[in-house]
């Protein structure tokens, strides 16, 4: 991919996006986020590129409906390493939807494949740690079964970047700031200090990557002419997202963007 001539955003990024194997994705999307801070991708929009609706995925985990997804203790060995395995998987699945935000929607100013591409990478990160805490646990990504409602979100949003950035990092990503204080006291209990560290980096960097939605939402929405606030609380009926319940992480969601009347409003729920 080298050379003088610059590499074109859109193929890379499909690149990323089409391979399977998930070592190969995370150095793939490293080595797109180096090339672009090194100016050898081309920004230039790309209005031809065809949508990828199904990106390259490992053989396994097998994939289940989310209400088969079995639900283990966190105090137990084994439920421990599911959960770290789930929460793996959904960063595999952050990598590809970042990817898929630069890659599908075309047009958008320079600084929104900018963001795209660092979250991209810091999933990319959150990857590789996750597994190699599961390695010390005696397991690999893909030993137990997972759920592909991630990316089904993906799908459900995949005509107008506006719902997208509303349903995936204003509701999705923003659900996990919710749960991470839930997941650090059952692994305080736990004792998994390293755990613990891995989270923390990870729950800072996440409350950036929803941050980055909230702007880019409210670009959108000023863009068209529409209220941020009265549009996304009409989103969230309209494509039947999951519910918004409680307990919610006011303090991340306020460091992620969120206005205080919207805090005010969730504190209603």
């Amino acid at each position: 991919m080298g050379g003088s001539a610059l590499d074109s955003l859109p193929e890379r990024l499909a690149v990323c996006l089409q391979t399977r194997d998930p070592a190969g994705k995370v150095a793939a999307v490293h080595a797109l986020q180096a090339d672009w801070l090194a100016g050898k991708i081309d920004v230039s929009a790309d209005t031809s590129r065809p949508p990828i609706d199904q990106p390259g995925q490992p053989d396994k985990p097998a994939l289940i409906s989310p209400q088969q997804v079995p639900r283990r203790r966190a105090d137990t060995l084994v439920g421990r390493v599911a959960l770290v395995h789930a929460l793996a998987h959904i960063e595999f699945n952050a990598i590809n939807l970042a990817l898929d935000a630069a890659h599908r929607f075309s047009g958008m100013p320079p600084a929104y494949y900018v963001d795209w591409l660092r979250v991209a990478d810091e999933e990319a990160a959150h990857f590789d740690l996750l597994s190699a805490h599961l390695a010390t646990l005696g397991h690999a990504y893909g030993d137990f079964p997972a759920h592909n409602g991630l990316w089904d979100m993906a799908l459900k949003t995949a005509h107008d970047p506006l719902v997208r950035m509303a349903l995936v990092p204003r509701v999705l990503e923003a659900r996990g700031l919710d749960a991470t204080p839930l997941i650090m006291g059952k692994l305080k209990a736990a004792n998994d200090s390293r755990m613990i560290e891995i989270l923390t980096l990870i729950e800072r960097e996440e409350i950036g990557h929803v941050a980055i939605g909230n702007h880019w939402f409210g670009w959108l929405c000023r863009a068209r002419g529409l209220e941020p606030e009265a549009m996304f609380r009409q989103l969230l009926l309209d494509y039947d997202a999951p519910p918004l319940r409680p307990p919610f992480n006011l303090e991340a969601r306020r460091a992620a963007g969120f206005s205080e009347p919207e805090l005010d409003w969730l504190r209603t729920l």
